[in-house]
């Protein structure tokens, strides 16, 4: 019964059905978000939603039933575990802002996809590089918000003012939002301003956040090759097996060869 049921759970047909569910399950939360969709389909969409999260909880003991003590080694399944969990906590009184969680089920899509997983290792993998960079940026933007600050906070109070508007503002410039009217405001007062602005931003956006890509996309490397490497050994492991098995088959049929040869000149 147990290989029974691993073999439809591990089933590529069934694996396909899970991500039509989260689809579905994903676009009726969304329809609920109208309150046109609701006075008409209201009902249909609350019996979807909770067939869906039936299937969720079916799929998640079929898996604790055929692993055991191996499901909670897979973090995989964790995630799958809490998201589900938390679609099965009281929505009603103090945990009412858990009804607007229900959509963490979309996450699932980030477990039962593979190339969706392998993004996610990846960017998991990253993090030890990311963090150095994070902490470039945040000195680079305390630096800055400084100096900002002691040279256009009396003429621009809005935007330098203090320290933390300083920094806001500064976020701001750096993802390219409306940075040239703040730049042109400062250089009303102060012309050679955007020295300033565009030394910031090239440091910024040109080279931290590229740091940013650059990492993430040497981890995605890390990570084919990683995979790369288990498949050759799985395809190595396979093949001396093979010809273990070969071998031990030539040995037989000599075996027998002989034996047959001794039973006719007998």
């Amino acid at each position: 019964m147990r290989e029974r049921t691993r073999s439809v759970i591990e089933n590529q047909r069934f694996q396909q059905f899970i991500v039509v569910v989260i689809l579905i399950n994903a676009a009726t939360l969304g329809m609920e978000t109208f309150p046109a969709m609701i006075d008409r389909w209201g009902t249909v969409l609350h019996v979807v939603d909770h067939a869906a999260l039936y299937i969720f909880v079916a799929e998640l003991l079929a898996k604790v039933y055929v692993y055991r003590w191996r499901f909670l080694r897979d973090p995989w399944n964790i995630f799958d575990a809490i998201i589900v969990g938390i679609a099965l906590a009281p929505a009603s009184g103090g945990l009412s802002v858990l009804r607007a969680l229900r959509i963490l089920r979309a996450l699932r899509l980030l477990s039962v996809v593979p190339s969706l997983r392998k993004v996610v290792s990846a960017l998991l993998r990253a993090m030890p590089g990311m963090s150095s960079i994070i902490v470039l940026l945040s000195l680079v933007l305390y630096v800055a918000a400084v100096m900002s600050t002691k040279l256009y906070g009396e003429s621009a109070p809005d935007y330098f003012g203090s320290l933390p508007t300083s920094l806001f503002t500064l976020f701001q410039t750096m993802t390219g939002e409306a940075w040239p009217d703040i730049a042109r405001e400062v250089m009303a007062v102060h012309p050679s301003a955007w020295i300033f602005f565009v030394i910031f931003i090239l440091v910024c956006s040109f080279v931290v956040l590229n740091l940013f890509m650059a990492v993430v996309v040497s981890a995605m490397d890390e990570e084919s090759a990683a995979e790369l490497a288990e498949l050759e050994e799985t395809t190595e492991a396979s093949t001396e097996m093979i010809m273990f098995e070969l071998k031990a088959l030539r040995t037989e049929l000599a075996e027998l060869r002989e034996h047959m040869s001794v039973r006719s000149t007998d």
